[in-house]
């Protein structure tokens, strides 16, 4: 676990992030010490906008580990510079290793915000704000601790399980990593709370902020991993009437103009186009690096090239489904040139500022609780009409035609096949993979992949021969390394195998 000394630093983030777009724009008050802050509604909920706000964080690198390390994005490989070898890229070759910053990122950002949200709740139990006001914050930031938990226990399998916060630092130094059951014992926990806290909706200006719908579709997502699958039956179907809706047009899940609407869940929320540091970039990062401003909308910007939809990926859409221009294109057009290097197409929306974009992040749609509740159906009982019926409700919105007759075992492949175009580019396809197959078939399976895109790469290396190392996946891989930093520090954290 991150060292005591940054997790006090980090409490300054309590009053100075925000979170949505009609909550984001809250002015930063006087900063005060913490024995003085936590007295008030005004105060409590200042301390929620910051662990929202850490959210965003999170989820600017999520791709990394959920998409990259997945057969659904590349990269458009620069052979002039190679410094993200060791880095990004080496989630898309299967390199990683416990050196690599990206994975210390990914382990301090959550724990650091896990730190925020134990240190909150702690403050909130004792006070004496509007009780109704205290079930809410309560319930959002169960959800949120949650959310991260179920990050990291399947990131890293065995992780350090913290709910209180630490009285010396020298408690840090005696932190052992809990075992997934606990954890996950833990998340159900808190969801089933958040579940009970939580409002349906919220008025206008809490628009973005966590729900009853959301602690439930998360939780029957934790069920749904766990295999106990009439459990996600029951839960996901309590989600049903709660008022949400496919929207008629699959393209209105991403446009910032549409944001949070009957489809929405939960996303993390963004808020682009001023000088508030609350912007996306998504565009930027996933757009062609030679692009320049076909894309981006902006001359001049140098883009990541990162997340580049696979031609494997680009091959799953059927003839006629909707959704494929609206998720990706196969190319772009710079000074009259057609350049064929794919790219991520949800994510790019016309915005006013260069390098601030307005796009929130989906992370719950009402589409992936229809097509988890028709595989939890599937896998629990057989393919009847009402899960037919929930995973038809997605293609006929993709302009597909219904699928009937299915065994138990092509309705499995077919709602896989659904999600993976479905939720295309949201931060699913990995721990889709994962929680579907042991370590040893999807080390099959991303080999297969792999051999695949290292005989015909989605874009052209320049000449650079792949490393002996890359694209070679060990059934160890099925989980990240503890980051060596965080085994440094504490020699108690032991290591995954293999690593």
């Amino acid at each position: 676990m991150k060292k005591i000394t940054g997790f006090y630093i980090l409490l300054l983030c309590l009053v100075q992030f925000s979170c949505k777009d009609d909550f984001l724009t809250t002015t930063d008050p006087t900063r005060l010490g913490t024995d003085v802050f936590y007295k008030t509604q005004a105060q409590f909920e200042q301390a929620l906008n910051g662990v929202y706000g850490q959210l965003q964080g999170i989820t600017n690198t999520a791709y990394l580990g959920q998409e990259f390390m997945s057969d659904n994005t590349t990269l458009d490989f620069n052979p002039l510079d190679r410094g993200g070898a060791a880095g990004w890229e080496a989630f898309e070759f299967s390199t990683v290793n416990p050196g690599n910053g990206e994975v210390s990122a990914l382990w301090n950002n959550h724990y650091s915000a896990l730190y925020n949200i134990n240190y909150t709740l702690e403050k909130l139990e004792p006070s004496t704000i509007n009780d109704a006001a205290k079930k809410e914050i309560e319930g959002q930031l169960k959800f949120i601790r949650a959310f991260h938990f179920f990050n990291l226990v399947r990131y890293f399998g065995d992780v350090v399980l913290t709910t209180k916060t630490l009285s010396t630092p020298n408690e840090a130094f005696d932190l052992v990593r809990s075992p997934q059951a606990d954890v996950y014992k833990q998340i159900e926990a808190d969801l089933k709370d958040a579940s009970t806290l939580l409002p349906a909706t919220y008025p206008t200006a809490g628009r973005g902020r966590v729900t009853k719908g959301a602690a439930l579709s998360l939780l029957g997502k934790v069920y749904l991993t766990l295999k106990r699958y009439p459990e996600a039956v029951t839960t996901l179907k309590q989600v049903l009437p709660l008022g949400y809706s496919l929207n008629a047009n699959y393209k209105d899940n991403f446009d910032p103009a549409k944001k949070n609407g009957p489809e929405s869940v939960f996303e993390v929320q963004y808020q682009g186009g001023n000088d508030l540091g609350e912007q996306s970039n998504f565009v930027y990062v996933f757009a062609p690096r030679l692009s320049q401003g076909a894309v981006t909308g902006f001359a001049n910007t140098a883009p990541s090239g990162r997340n580049i939809p696979t031609n494997d990926m680009i091959a799953a859409y059927e003839a006629g489904d909707l959704r494929k221009d609206i998720s990706l294109q196969t190319g772009y057009t710079l000074n009259g040139t057609f350049v064929a290097i794919p790219f991520i197409n949800k994510y790019r929306y016309p915005h006013t500022i260069s390098g601030r974009s307005d796009n929130n992040w989906p992370v719950l749609r009402y589409s992936d609780v229809l097509l988890m509740l028709a595989e939890s159906i599937n896998e629990a009982t057989g393919p009847d009409a009402e899960a037919l019926g929930y995973l038809n409700q997605v293609r006929k919105r993709a302009g597909l035609a219904e699928l009937s007759g299915l065994t138990k075992d092509t309705f499995r492949t077919a709602v896989m096949k659904e999600r993976r175009v479905e939720l295309a580019f949201e931060n699913h396809r990995w721990f889709d993979l994962q929680r579907t197959k042991t370590p040893a078939e999807l080390a099959a399976f991303m080999n297969a992949y792999a051999a695949k895109e290292k005989a015909s790469p989605t874009v052209s290396r320049g000449g650079i021969a792949f490393n002996a190392l890359d694209y070679v996946y060990s059934d160890f891989e099925y989980f990240l390394p503890i980051p060596a930093p965080q085994i440094l520090i504490n020699s108690k954290l032991t290591q995954n195998p293999g690593y």
